[in-house]
């Protein structure tokens, strides 16, 4: 919970850019925003399309600050929370874009898979998930961050890892994703991966 809300100033900037890339595509109605955390992705893609619900999935003590920042931002009433693991919460259907924010290199490829194969599920034909992550390239030890960041995983997390954009898309395209494009925008330090359904 404090770390959602530390980070939610940080994030606001890469929230309006990654919203305003994904505008681009055409609009959304309905937006699932896996670890929702401070809820800024979410938010900013409610405020990029005015008709558009969110549905935040995160645990519920996290949830609280996304609930408090979406209110302040004038977007409760679209705002809908699905407490929870993302494992195991049921989802739904019908999902126009899901938005994948920094959660992906917590696990390992099997996983990552596995995972995308539920949000392929739940978003209906034509859906995007767009997953920000950083992204190394495919030397991975360049650019330094993302690279950095590779160690972190390998101290922090029991298998977790970053990934090259070739293994993003294949993780995408072995769940389902018909195609996978790397978009030309940074979000912040985050490179903006989008796999279609």
């Amino acid at each position: 919970m404090k770390f959602a809300q530390a980070m939610m100033p940080l994030m606001h900037m890469p929230a309006e850019i990654m919203a305003a890339e994904l505008r681009k595509g055409g609009e959304a109605h309905k937006v699932l925003d896996i670890a929702a955390g401070h809820g800024i992705f979410g938010i900013s893609a409610a405020k990029q399309n005015p008709a558009a619900h969110i549905y935040a999935s995160d645990w519920k003590n996290v949830l609280e600050v996304a609930s408090k920042n979406a209110q302040s931002m004038g977007v409760a009433d679209r705002y809908h929370l699905l407490p929870g693991s993302a494992f195991e919460t049921d989802f739904g259907s019908g999902y126009d874009l899901v938005l994948i924010t920094n959660f992906l290199h917590h696990f390992d490829s099997p996983t990552c898979t596995t995972f995308m194969r539920k949000v392929h599920a739940a978003l209906n034909p034509g859906g995007r998930a767009a997953i920000a992550e950083l992204v190394p390239n495919p030397d991975r030890v360049s650019p330094p961050t993302a690279a950095a960041f590779s160690m972190m995983m390998l101290a922090t997390t029991p298998s977790g890892d970053v990934y090259t954009f070739a293994e993003l898309e294949s993780i995408s395209k072995s769940a389902g994703f018909a195609r996978v494009e790397l978009a030309p925008q940074e979000i912040g330090l985050d490179r903006l991966v989008i796999a279609y359904r």
